[in-house]
């Protein structure tokens, strides 16, 4: 149940994330459709290269399809004063994106009994695979690599199912809860990772004007 529950949420967050990124980008109807798709499957197709799983097994999840263009459907034609504050849309459907994805991709790795480490890459790589295929489409540095704490939460999730301490469906609902709260509190509160550059302040040399008055002579 928990699974199809996930899998339900997590399409419709991304389509919707997607659509809206193509919408900011002013793209047409063909390009909203495309990258609502793309956000919606595009971490599956990553997580099931990577585990040894055809991508050909999306194309069996036809109701998802089905579900994902009728949210992008929905979302291109609500009114533009109803989603004005756009952007907090997109990070919060992004935020619920993340969460149920990373832990779909988690389940389906213990599901198919991989290791530890498997299912943490399957949940980060399912829950920002697709946001990063929609930044990369729409020429954006993709946000798991900046700005605020982002796959970590990912990450997070496929240790606590992967070490199985705690089963069942209530407590995977709880998690998705707290995953999606940690995301949307990351950027409302600016948590970041630390960061190091290795570029080096370019020192700009100084223009002094002479007030000596042979020189305006």
């Amino acid at each position: 149940m928990a699974w199809d529950v996930f899998s339900i949420i997590g399409t419709i967050a991304f389509a919707i994330s997607g659509a809206i990124v193509a919408m900011e980008e002013e793209y047409d109807l063909f390009g909203v459709y495309l990258l609502g798709i793309v956000t919606a499957f595009g971490g599956g197709a990553i997580r099931n290269l990577l585990i040894g799983l055809p991508v050909s097994t999306l194309w069996s999840q036809e109701m998802m399809f089905q579900i994902a263009i009728a949210a992008i459907t929905i979302f291109f034609l609500v009114p533009h004063h109803l989603i004005k504050h756009w952007n907090r849309w997109g990070n919060f459907t992004d935020a619920i994106g993340l969460s149920a994805f990373a832990i779909q991709g988690a389940m389906y790795a213990v599901s198919l009994e991989l290791p530890l480490s498997a299912v943490i890459v399957a949940a980060v790589l399912t829950g920002s695979g697709g946001g990063i295929v929609r930044d990369l489409l729409a020429r954006r540095k993709p946000i798991v690599l900046r700005d605020e704490i982002y796959a970590v939460w990912a990450a997070g999730a496929g240790v606590i199912i992967g070490l199985e301490l705690f089963t069942g469906d209530l407590f995977l609902y709880m998690l998705f809860i707290a995953i999606t709260s940690l995301r949307v509190l990351s950027y409302m509160k600016h948590w970041k990772l630390p960061v190091r550059t290795l570029k080096k302040d370019v020192e700009k040399p100084s223009v002094v004007i002479s007030t000596n008055k042979k020189a305006h002579r």
